[in-house]
């Protein structure tokens, strides 16, 4: 297998030499955070879904749900490479399509499974949809230690403009009935709210929505979109709607918080000079693999927005140990940092703090991923305003 290319007509990081990239004394960091993809069908059809609405449609050629044999592969998989990389402990994300599809028979081999196989500690959590959470899951979740995150969108009228049936129907409230099912008796299982922005919706009432469910974080996500195929109301200029949406929710949360806001967290720990701990802000280096339904090893599942097999690596779990993906020019473009960025961030001022925005964002037909991420005014607008805030609390202190 060539392990040099991996993009359409020579787009960068097609030819990124890694041979060369060790040889100067990098090395990459071993995979931590392991998505797997039980099952790759939904019961929504949510409008925006980069499973199913942009550029990559690989999801039509693999089969529902994943094999028992494909999991027990994955398990062997992922105790190889911790095991390999002495890692004392590795993160297993269930996931879809709609990961409850699978059924808790498949869901229970593979979460035990892999801790069998592992000698570290493994913690896995799932991210569903909330419209099968009943009490038999919640049931195997308990008995798994398996921590629950659930999408929501806000309030009705916010969450049911994308997240709905196939004919049409609103999903609100069957999944705040599934949520509240949670809380009522398992309110430990519950990892969060994970919302995608939508510019028409109101940024406080849909931040005060969410907050009804008491969540212990909440992650606003941008809808994935590229210099070619751009996101929603991102004009491609120097405005910054997303940005003017996401500032008055930093404000409200800054002055009062009720939750972990994992986006505005993760700006703070950075401009004081921390590390970034998740792949959408930062420099550090991405320890995220992906294995899908028909037991393919591919990168980040957002990649899906750029072009047509974007994530693919030709790699699979039951031929290959996850180490040669540490060899693909796409997983190290996502793990050299500065190395990896335009001449544009690298002149900007926080590009330690925004390191170019989220990979899949900065994709441009013909040219790669050396682009500025199409966020890039959005994030400078959101970073400065956090700087600017933290700023003046540090001189009202002296």
């Amino acid at each position: 297998m060539d392990l040099t290319t991996t993009g359409p007509n020579d787009e960068w990081p097609t030819g990124l030499d890694v041979g060369e990239l060790r040889r100067s004394g990098w090395n990459p960091i071993a995979f931590r955070v392991f998505v797997v993809k039980i099952h790759s069908r939904c019961d929504l059809a949510c409008r925006y879904c980069y499973m199913y609405t942009l550029a990559d449609q690989s999801w039509a050629d693999k089969p529902a749900r994943m094999s028992p044999e494909t999991a027990a592969w994955t398990a062997r998989r992922i105790a190889e490479h911790a095991e390999t990389h002495g890692l004392t402990s590795v993160e297993v994300v269930l996931h879809g399509g709609e990961p409850l599809l699978a059924g808790p028979g498949l869901i229970r081999d593979l979460v035990e499974g892999v801790r069998a196989a592992c000698r570290c500690r493994v913690d896995v959590t799932v991210q569903t949809n909330g419209l099968r959470l009943d009490e038999e899951y919640l049931d195997l979740f308990d008995a798994l230690g398996v921590r629950v995150g659930v999408s929501l969108d806000g309030d009705a009228s916010a969450n049911d403009r994308h997240r709905v049936f196939r004919d049409g129907r609103p999903s609100h409230r069957a999944v705040t009935r599934s949520l509240h099912r949670m809380l009522d008796g398992h309110r430990h299982l519950f990892a969060g709210l994970l919302s995608t922005v939508d510019l028409r919706n109101d940024p406080i009432g849909t931040y005060e929505s969410l907050l009804e469910f008491g969540p212990p974080a909440v992650d606003f996500l941008l809808p994935h979109g590229t210099w070619t195929d751009p996101p929603p109301g991102r004009p491609g200029d120097a405005s910054t709607p997303y940005a003017d949406w996401l500032i008055p929710v930093f404000d409200r949360w800054y002055r009062a918080p009720r939750t972990t806001i994992r986006l505005f967290a993760e700006i703070m720990h950075l401009l004081l000079g921390g590390a970034s701990t998740i792949e959408t802000i930062g420099l550090s280096p991405c320890g995220v693999l992906v294995v899908e339904t028909d037991g393919g090893i591919e990168q980040s599942d957002f990649l899906k927005a750029a072009y047509d097999g974007a994530p693919l690596t030709g790699l699979h779990v039951a031929s290959d140990p996850f180490d040669v993906a540490l060899e693909l020019p796409g997983v190290a473009a996502r793990q050299i940092g500065l190395a990896a960025l335009a001449d544009e961030c690298l002149s900007c001022p926080v590009v330690s703090v925004c390191g170019g925005g989220l990979y899949a964002h900065r994709y441009r037909a013909g040219a790669g991923f050396r682009n500025p991420s199409v966020y890039c005014a959005d994030l400078f607008a959101l970073i400065g305003h956090i700087r600017r805030t933290m700023e003046r609390d540090v001189e009202m202190m002296r």
